[in-house]
């Protein structure tokens, strides 16, 4: 919501917990470390930071069944970081919170969106980083509505800033204008969230797309425009055109998001989108549903 920082803090996000893209894992003790399944070397290097962090033994057998795409603005990093934080902390009765974890990680250096979701899942705002933040700060968690969903709209031929490229892009940017950050924050508070309290989908979606555009005609000179993909905004314009809203981009891209009301619309017009963007090859199509709750940690 605030590029500028003008106020002293930076940042400030608003985000969704999803239910059809997560990270699921298993830790056992074991007599040497092995690491099996996607995203395995991701997983490895987050196992070498926390138990050099946390001075833990690394003699464990992690077994990954499912892992987030990488680098597509689904907050996959933060996702396996917190995941594999949250079992060692189970296996070793560490006694930490989500946050302590992500702070050993320095996760949360931008957006509170990961932190926030895997805490308590549903729709959450943070505050953004200020001159003493160890974390984003939570400042909204509400559930979304039962019925409504989301199409996710991945191009497979690409990914969005992240590392260096990241760090990089935010420095090259010119300022936000302070009052753009102002109007957004005023359009959350005072439209957005009252309009998910009163399970009205147009009028938050009216908001995400203020704020998308907004935040994306900045990101432009960095990313090729206001999508990282064409092709990705072609099929959210598309979509829009048969009444899906919200419509925006996830993070850096380049996968694209609007949102819907109703589970039967989305499934619909995802299995449309999949037949009139077929002759790309490049797109995929997903509905997907709100996760009200945070992460799971079961111990066997």
């Amino acid at each position: 919501m605030d590029l500028s920082g003008s106020l002293g803090r930076h940042f400030g996000s608003i985000g969704v917990a999803l239910n059809e893209h997560a990270i699921r894992l298993s830790v056992a003790q074991a007599s040497r470390r092995t690491v099996t399944g996607p995203s395995a070397r991701r997983a490895e290097h987050c196992l070498d930071m926390l138990c050099r962090a946390l001075n833990v033994p690394d003699r464990l057998k992690i077994t990954i069944d499912s892992a987030i795409p990488e680098h597509v603005g689904l907050g996959s990093g933060t996702q396996m970081s917190l995941a594999i934080g949250s079992a060692l902390n189970a296996c070793y009765g560490l006694g930490l919170s989500v946050r302590d974890i992500a702070s050993v990680l320095d996760r949360g250096l931008r957006s509170g969106i990961g932190i926030g979701v895997f805490e308590r899942g549903g729709l959450v705002v943070d505050g953004g980083r200020g001159e003493h933040t160890v974390t984003p700060p939570l400042l909204v968690r509400m559930a979304v509505p039962s019925d409504w969903r989301f199409i996710l709209a991945f191009d497979k031929r690409g990914q969005g800033l992240h590392g260096v490229q990241e760090v990089q892009a935010f420095d090259r940017l010119p300022p936000f204008p302070q009052e753009e950050a102002a109007r957004l924050c005023y359009l959350l508070l005072m439209q957005a969230l009252p309009a998910v309290a009163e399970n009205d989908i147009v009028r938050f979606g009216e908001v995400i797309i203020r704020l998308q555009r907004s935040v994306g005609e900045h990101f432009a000179p960095a990313q090729g425009g206001v999508f990282t993909s064409p092709e990705v905004a072609e099929a959210m314009h598309w979509l829009a055109e048969r009444g899906a809203v919200a419509i925006g981009q996830t993070s850096w891209g380049p996968t694209g998001f609007c949102a819907l009301d109703g589970p039967d619309f989305a499934e619909t017009l995802t299995r449309e989108a999949r037949v009139k963007f077929a002759h790309y090859n490049t797109l995929s199509f997903l509905t997907a549903s709100a996760r009200n709750t945070g992460g799971d940690v079961l111990i066997d």
